[in-house]
């Protein structure tokens, strides 16, 4: 199992989470960040922004799931400019439901 972390435009949350439905994805967690990338944040005239809001979704699926998850992501969050954001892919070892305890090897 994996885990693909991406981190998007507040603008394109939707998106992304409708096109992700709309492939059999409806699981997902949601959270509101802020951060920069290697930018360092925005400049608007005299105006310094650091730190931008953007929105991490977080999904777990199965290995073969991934490059369809990726591909979705990829496309349905791009606007062409810097601050699209990224992807992340990493390994889960274990899960743990805690209602019942079950653990699941990834």
């Amino acid at each position: 199992m994996k885990m693909v972390r991406a981190i998007v435009r507040p603008e394109k949350e939707n998106d992304v989470v409708l096109a992700l439905e709309a492939k059999g994805f409806p699981a997902m967690t949601k959270t509101h960040v802020f951060g920069r990338g290697k930018q360092k944040g925005l400049k608007v005239g005299p105006i310094h922004y650091d730190e931008l809001p953007k929105v991490m979704l977080m999904i777990v699926a199965e290995d073969s799931s991934v490059p369809v998850i990726v591909e979705v992501i990829k496309n349905s969050a791009y606007v062409g400019y810097e601050g699209d954001g990224k992807v992340f892919v990493s390994p889960v070892t274990e899960v743990y439901t805690i209602r019942t305890g079950e653990k699941s090897e990834g």
